[in-house]
């Protein structure tokens, strides 16, 4: 019978790991909070939250890699961006019952779409799909936009430099 742990085994051998890597990701979010208004962009910072911890927690993980990251984020911001843009035709959310339905429906599509992407180009970085999300349902413009890819990089520089000395806590 396996033995019941609430705490991480490697914790044991990795404390000072754990905490430094834990404070990285704390520093890089922070950066990321003070120029990212929170009160209007909570959707979209909660995607790059996920991020954070991803590269942070995983730095060897598929995921955390720089092509799914940055690709993910391209994919996930233009298909987020194309839903948000077609959400505001009359024309076109006229065929739903109301316009909140019309954003229910992009928000759907923009998830699924964001996926098939992702897929198919190997770009898969799961938080990104939530921004296609956040951005279909929430308010944004174009400096929000510049300010996610400028994030984005800040996060891929982050785990390029610090490469050597980050682990796998999970």
């Amino acid at each position: 019978m396996k033995k019941f742990r609430i705490i991480d085994p490697k914790l044991d051998h990795h404390v000072g790991r754990y905490a430094f890597q834990c404070l990285l990701a704390t520093l890089v979010i922070l950066v990321v909070l003070l120029f990212l208004d929170i009160v209007e962009h909570t959707a979209l910072i909660a995607t790059l939250g996920a991020s954070v911890f991803i590269v942070f927690t995983m730095p060897k993980a598929y995921s955390s890699g720089m092509r799914p990251l940055l690709g993910g984020y391209l994919v996930g911001i233009t298909v987020g961006c194309s839903g948000s843009i077609l959400g505001q035709f009359p024309e076109i959310t006229s065929v739903f019952p109301s316009v909140r339905a019309a954003h229910i429906v992009f928000g759907a599509f923009a998830v699924g779409i964001a996926i098939f992407l992702m897929t198919v180009t190997n770009t898969e970085h799961p938080p990104a799909a939530g921004m296609a999300l956040g951005l279909v349902l929430n308010q944004w413009d174009y400096t929000t936009i510049i300010f996610i890819f400028g994030a984005v990089g800040l996060l891929a520089l982050s785990k390029k430099m610090l490469k050597p000395v980050l682990i796998d806590l999970m």
